[in-house]
């Protein structure tokens, strides 16, 4: 599998490898005790070409800094590349008190050592009146 998908890495000024491709299972791998990987070496690529890979590396499970991407990133090559970017309002950034709106439910939990308890317990509440629902978990 490895040979199909190797990391991808760049050499950087120290003359060591920085991982554009494959961090995780670079990580994997670690914990797995490998000792060596199939890697390709993109040190030909552009910055262009090497954020162009991150993004499309990353569009379908990656975590995005949108505050990095939106200030330091073009969102029109962004878009091409494939990275679906959410439209943020200031109006949606106002927070709305929604507390009037929900009910308050008040409730206990009576844990039974067994299911005659628990009916019984239930059969008493019933006749003094009180809304109850049986319950296993």
């Amino acid at each position: 599998m490895l040979n199909k998908r190797p990391l991808i890495v760049f050499t950087d000024v120290d003359d060591k490898y920085v991982v554009l491709g494959g961090n995780m299972r670079l990580k994997a791998l670690k914990e797995l005790k490998y000792e060596s990987v199939p890697v390709i070496v993109a040190d030909e690529w552009t910055e262009e070409q090497k954020h162009e890979f991150l993004i499309k590396d990353n569009v379908g499970f990656g975590e995005w800094d949108w505050d990095s991407l939106a200030n330091e990133w073009d969102a029109e090559k962004l878009d091409d590349w494939g990275l679906d970017i959410p439209i943020f309002k200031d109006d949606e950034t106002e927070l709305k008190d929604l507390s009037s709106t929900i009910d308050n439910l008040y409730r206990i939990e009576i844990v039974c050592k067994d299911e005659e308890h628990q009916e019984n317990t239930y059969n008493k509440l019933i006749e003094e009146g009180y809304e109850c629902r049986l319950l296993t978990l």
